[in-house]
């Protein structure tokens, strides 16, 4: 009898042993590492800026908690050996990889950003953009801080493709920032993409004195002209032109443009609303919590906390910056050439980068600063509108160079 219960409490004791060492809490003790700790604190600064600030929440909050799932000892839920070198090693992937290594492919293989432009183009009216075609100039100019980044940040010693990944980021859009990065820089992913959304959340706090510093106060007070109305026909034609050409001109660009494309032919058609309020609701809210939470989740310790974070999330915030600057001065420029009545008022110059419809409002919200009178939104949409086709313009230029 005595045997039988010195037998039974070993196996209990054994057990909760083995119990407590299977724990998160035993891994942390055992490595004493600061660092997966501070990766915890990051994520719930996160989290707060998300849930309380409003910060580009809908993606903000999903990364966070990849980053903190990630970061949990013994979790077990992604392993950065499954993608080491930028390539997926299938070998070994089935035996050792756990969910968001599943889902992560979505990420590695392209399929995300892919499926969000396809959302974003259903929800897109390039009518502004159509009825002013200067507007593409202001687009394409906006996209200045993404080569002027890539050439600063292969001079500070980055390679050409973690350069060309940084850069995007003055794109302002980030499922174009994630796709390229995905491709060029994988081990960057997580820096990048918490750069990238935290600088599209802080267009009203970046913009503005860049604007006020570049511009006069005449030249803010300008009035544009209303824009001319824009036929159903011009709004069916104008994707699939845009379609031809960019995939003739630049095949690296075609997955993005086209399936933002996509997306807005089935807006614009009017014969398959179930399939654009689809794409425009469920499949973007399902694709976004996918996208952010196994993004956040590429954020360890190991590629977070270095000092090439901070050189990222400085280049990330020039990059920008000097796009705003971009749209602006063309503006100015085009001014130069244009007859009194048909001038740009050069406010709408900084809504080329592809926070929409965020940078718009920005425009709108420092015209009527000038002039209560002045309403510049539509006239803004439509840089805006060409910064989402001019950054994916700007990715591919890089994936034809670099990838």
């Amino acid at each position: 009898m005595w045997t039988l219960l010195t037998s039974s409490s070993n196996f209990v004791l054994e057990s909760l042993e083995t119990f407590a060492e299977s724990t998160g809490v035993a891994t942390l003790i055992e490595s004493m590492g600061w660092r997966p700790l501070a990766m915890i604190v990051v994520a719930f600064v996160l989290l707060y800026l998300a849930i309380k600030h409003k910060f580009e929440p809908l993606l903000l909050l999903t990364i966070a908690f990849g980053m903190l799932l990630t970061n949990l000892p013994g979790a077990n839920m992604y392993h950065t050996e499954l993608f080491a070198g930028g390539h997926v090693h299938w070998d070994i992937f089935v035996a050792n990889a756990g969910l968001l290594d599943y889902l992560y492919l979505g990420v590695k293989l392209g399929i995300y950003p892919c499926l969000i432009f396809l959302g974003v183009g259903a929800m897109t009216d390039f009518g502004p953009l159509i009825a002013n075609p200067k507007s593409f100039l202001l687009g394409a100019a906006a996209q200045l801080g993404i080569f002027l980044t890539f050439i600063g940040a292969y001079a500070l010693g980055f390679t050409p493709d973690q350069a060309a990944s940084i850069g995007i980021i003055g794109g302002a859009d980030g499922p174009t920032s994630i796709y390229l990065t995905a491709i060029l820089a994988p081990e960057l992913l997580g820096p990048i993409a918490v750069a990238a959304y935290s600088y599209m959340a802080l267009v009203p706090v970046i913009q503005p004195p860049i604007m006020r510093l570049l511009t006069t106060e005449k030249e803010r007070k300008i009035k544009m002209r209303q824009l001319r109305p824009v036929s159903k026909t011009e709004k069916i034609l104008f994707p699939l032109i845009i379609t031809v050409i960019i995939a003739l001109l630049l095949p690296s660009a075609a997955p993005l443009v086209g399936c933002l494309m996509l997306g807005n032919l089935m807006k614009e058609c009017g014969v398959v609303d179930r399939l654009s309020k689809t794409v425009q609701n469920e499949l973007m809210n399902i694709v976004v919590i996918f996208l952010g939470i196994t993004v956040g989740a590429t954020a360890t310790a190991d590629a977070f906390l270095n000092a090439q974070t901070l050189k990222i999330l400085v280049l990330g915030v020039i990059a920008f910056a000097m796009g705003t600057a971009g749209g602006v001065l063309l503006a100015k420029v085009m001014n130069l050439f244009l007859k009194e009545g048909n001038k740009i008022n050069p406010l709408i110059g900084s809504a080329g980068v592809s926070a929409v419809p965020m940078a718009a409002r920005v425009s709108q919200t420092e015209g009527q600063k000038a002039d209560p009178s002045n309403f510049l939104l539509m006239h803004a949409m439509g840089p805006n509108v060409a910064g989402v086709v001019g950054s994916a313009v700007a990715a591919g230029i890089l994936l034809a160079f670099l990838a």
